[in-house]
């Protein structure tokens, strides 16, 4: 990949990265709170639905710029004929890529925002200092693995079906889609996506939030998946479905239509300039 194309997937990444995190906030820690051991109430309810944006607010540039490098230099590493069949296996392979190297960045700035929201009275800052005095680094990763047993299917679902949307929608009216219908399918995309992959969130969740020395805590995704089912059953494997499917499926539209604005903007700068 050229570098004003990597320029560009970084920048216009982390652009639609920090706009989702900031704008869809109040929705993630709803879900968050429902999905906690304590239950909605206690967590917080709807009181101080903006704890932890600090978190998400440092994290969510590098976050989304290191997923869309690497994504799009995955794709470009594997490229292969438009029409060639191999083209949704590329885009899962690119979109698992992303994740991994993602989560390196994300799983901290997860941490430390989702024990924020469930104890709005702590500031970040705090919780911080005290993940890293009480668990060391290792605790500032813990439910790296259930993250990316998530993110994974997740992309798996989200990537190829948005390419796939727009790649129909571009044949249908006979030329590229453009941003906003780019983001339609990135909406439906998402949404989708976000509702067959909500029991592995209530078990990162549950993993993230568990007192440090717990069995929860160990990261076993099984066993948490499990524990959620013999305590409150379907309902709790798919609790905060509907906050997490309209917060993705948001996120989806700005996201991936924000991503894709800011990319062709920045791709037409770097063409212009000598």
């Amino acid at each position: 990949m050229d570098r004003p194309g990597f320029m560009a997937s970084l920048v216009a990444g982390g652009v639609a990265g920090v706009s989702v995190d900031l704008i869809l906030f109040p929705l993630d820690t709803i879900k968050t709170r429902l999905q906690s051991p304590q239950g909605f109430n206690k967590a917080g309810g709807f009181h101080g639905v903006y704890a932890g944006v600090p978190s998400a607010a440092i994290g969510s540039f590098p976050n989304a710029a290191a997923f869309f490098i690497t994504y799009e230099y995955v794709k470009w590493f594997l490229r292969t004929d438009s029409s060639s069949y191999l083209t949704p296996m590329k885009h899962m392979l690119a979109a698992s890529a992303g994740e991994v190297v993602a989560c390196l960045i994300r799983v901290p700035s997860e941490v430390v925002k989702q024990r924020a929201q469930v104890s709005a009275s702590a500031r970040t800052f705090r919780i911080f200092s005290n993940i890293l005095y009480e668990e060391g680094i290792q605790g500032l990763y813990r439910g790296y693995k259930s993250t990316v047993l998530r993110e994974i299917p997740f992309s798996l679902v989200q990537f190829p079906l948005w390419e796939s949307l727009k790649a129909l929608w571009s044949w249908r009216q006979d030329h590229v889609v453009d941003s906003w219908q780019s983001a339609v399918c990135g909406a439906f995309a998402g949404g989708f996506a976000a509702a067959v992959t909500t029991p592995l969130d209530v078990a990162k969740t549950r993993i993230m939030l568990a007192k440090a020395g717990s069995s929860t805590a160990s990261g076993n995704v099984l066993s948490a998946l499990h524990g959620v089912w013999r305590s409150q059953g379907l309902a709790g494997l798919f609790a905060g479905v509907f906050p997490r499917m309209a917060a993705i499926s948001l996120g989806g539209f700005i996201f991936l239509g924000v991503y894709d604005q800011t990319h062709s903007l920045l791709l037409e700068v770097g063409r212009k300039s000598p």
